[in-house]
């Protein structure tokens, strides 16, 4: 499997536009970090885990030809407000886009996209079918994918096992039940959004703390906000496997 990261930042403690703070003016493109998603090939499935407000840019600027699925962690605009945009890969792939999420965010992405679901669909918007997810293991055209529940605060969200790798984004607490779900990957994602702790995710150091838990043999450190600061400064005070995620950062799992 082969996985890149679309975005590793976040709406969370983005400056004002012509701010000069030191990631800001940073001429190190991983500091350039677009909103949270991933890009997984399995075989030959491309699927894309959220697609937020920067969707269209990600997509074109790994170019990404073909997408057979899309799924969502929850409904938060930073991580759905780009699905109006899947209508090129309607057109190109003449079919309808596969989404996966549970009831709760579909029917959000109804009220939040309602001209998608309407009964006189407007020639050329996008075509969507729609797949309620649980808690349980579940298939995305042929890939097994384990659901992790975790909390954002008190929403609850979804990271995803696929394989030997497990995505995690958008969170502060994962219960010991849930955990057990993680244990054994090779690989881990999980969300660090600053030094100082936040209200519904994880700072740098509970993150770390957990990945040395977990005991992965790499994992990596996404949904970044400019608060964490510098990748250069930050990334050399992580243990040895642990390593700052950065936008179109490639990995084979």
């Amino acid at each position: 499997m082969k996985v890149t990261f679309l975005g590793t930042g976040t709406s969370q403690g983005v400056p004002v536009i012509g701010c000069a703070c030191q990631v800001c003016s940073s001429v190190d493109y991983r500091d350039k970090r677009l909103r949270v998603s991933v890009h997984l090939q399995v075989n030959s499935k491309s699927i894309i885990i959220d697609a937020g407000p920067d969707f269209r840019q990600q997509v074109l600027r790994e170019r990404i030809k073909t997408l057979d699925a899309l799924v969502f962690t929850h409904e938060h605009k930073d991580h759905t407000a780009g699905l109006d945009d899947i209508r090129a890969y309607n057109f190109s792939q003449n079919k309808d886009m596969p989404i996966y999420a549970e009831e709760r965010v579909l029917k959000q992405l109804k009220q939040e996209f309602s001209y998608i679901f309407a009964d006189f669909k407007y020639p050329g918007i996008p075509q969507v079918q729609l797949h309620p997810i649980t808690n349980a293991p579940f298939e995305v055209e042929g890939v097994p994918f384990i659901p992790v529940r975790v909390k954002h605060y008190k929403l609850p969200v979804f990271g995803y096992r696929i394989g030997d790798f497990t995505y995690i984004t958008d969170a502060n607490f994962i219960s010991e039940e849930e955990k057990d779900k993680v244990r054994g990957s090779k690989v881990i994602v999980l969300n660090a959004l600053r030094e100082e702790p936040h209200i519904s995710h994880f700072s740098l150091q509970q993150a770390i703390d957990l990945l040395q838990e977990l005991k992965p043999e790499r994992a990596y450190l996404t949904h970044i906000s400019h608060l964490l600061g510098q990748h250069r400064e930050v990334e050399p005070r992580l243990p040895d496997f642990i390593r700052l995620a950065y936008d179109g950062l490639q990995l084979e799992v």
